[in-house]
């Protein structure tokens, strides 16, 4: 009796997995792809290479007094003050350590930028991925590809949305 009531269940999940398993309809849309199209991701590149341009600029302006008062320094060692010269090597050391500040708190400021401009166009593409999809009966929608690494390895061209995600958004996709 257990047995049976064991295979009845076993039986009816195998159908009910099956049932949902045909209902079942999964695309997939390359992000990279779709961002790349997009007019904005050229604003977003243009300020996030302004930003950098201008914290390379305050880094080299840091760089170049560090040069000069390094040269200062060497130039005229030999005939300072043990004093003048230990206060010289310390603020060398400072302007050193402030540079390399400078140079982690640049990158920061560069990822935090680029995350602030970056969002919108995310949710951009995420929405208009999730209207597609709705629209066109898909049940489940795969990234192709996840930082150039593929995620599927084999899907049907016709699966993929890219195309139609570019077009909800009033893009004219080009050649893929």
């Amino acid at each position: 009796m257990k047995n049976k009531l064991v295979l009845a269940i076993a039986a009816i999940l195998f159908i009910g997995t099956a049932a949902t398993a045909q209902t079942m309809k999964i695309g997939y849309a390359d992000v990279d792809y779709i961002l790349s199209e997009m007019p904005e991701s050229k604003q977003v590149e243009s300020e996030l290479q302004a930003h950098n341009t201008q914290l390379q600029n305050q880094l080299q302006a840091k760089y170049q007094e560090y040069q000069q008062k390094a040269q200062a320094y060497q130039q005229s060692a030999a005939t300072m003050v043990d004093a003048v010269r230990s206060e010289k090597e310390t603020e060398l050391a400072q302007l050193e350590q402030r540079i390399q500040k400078f140079q982690q708190d640049a990158q920061t400021s560069m990822q935090k930028k680029s995350a602030t401009l970056m969002e919108p166009l995310y949710a951009k593409i995420g929405s208009n991925i999730e209207a597609v999809a709705k629209e066109n009966g898909y049940t489940h929608i795969l990234n192709g590809q996840v930082g150039g690494i593929d995620v599927v390895l084999f899907a049907d061209e016709k699966f993929d949305i890219s195309d139609l995600v570019l077009k909800k958004m009033g893009i004219t996709p080009s050649s893929n």
